[in-house]
């Protein structure tokens, strides 16, 4: 049974964000263990060093601007310690995470997730009580 809870993003953890206006049909990389796609319109982000892509729905949901360029994540995250190893499904592909990583989803319902190291989260997100 999961164990869920609400997080918000630290408000001085930014990210650097584009957004992918190109004529593409998209692409795919290799990332947290598998291949990942990216569309047309989706988002490349920089979040400290962790580069990867954001789909253009869920990064105009989640994300609002605070200067050119510099994006904070707005929404509330729900989260869990994984137990054991193994992967969740994301929006480019599937994150694999290590027993101890955190287990990140945008909604409450447990959809739309990735994973990071408990280190990396715990450096970004707090409780949202």
């Amino acid at each position: 049974m999961r164990e869920l809870r609400r997080y918000r993003r630290l408000p001085d953890q930014y990210v650097i964000a584009i957004p992918l206006r190109l004529d593409t049909d998209g692409f795919s990389y290799r990332k947290w263990g598998g291949e990942q796609q990216c569309k047309p319109g989706d988002w490349l982000v920089d979040d400290d060093g962790d580069i990867h892509t954001v789909d253009a729905d869920v990064f105009a949901a989640t994300y609002r601007q605070i200067h050119r360029g510099a994006y904070v994540k707005c929404s509330p995250v729900w989260a869990e310690v994984a137990r054991e190893a193994g992967s969740v499904a994301t929006k480019e592909g599937r994150t694999s995470y290590n027993r101890g990583d955190v287990v990140v989803f945008n909604n409450e319902d447990g959809t739309d997730g990735y994973a990071m190291t408990a280190e990396r989260f715990n450096s970004r997100y707090e409780p949202d009580q």
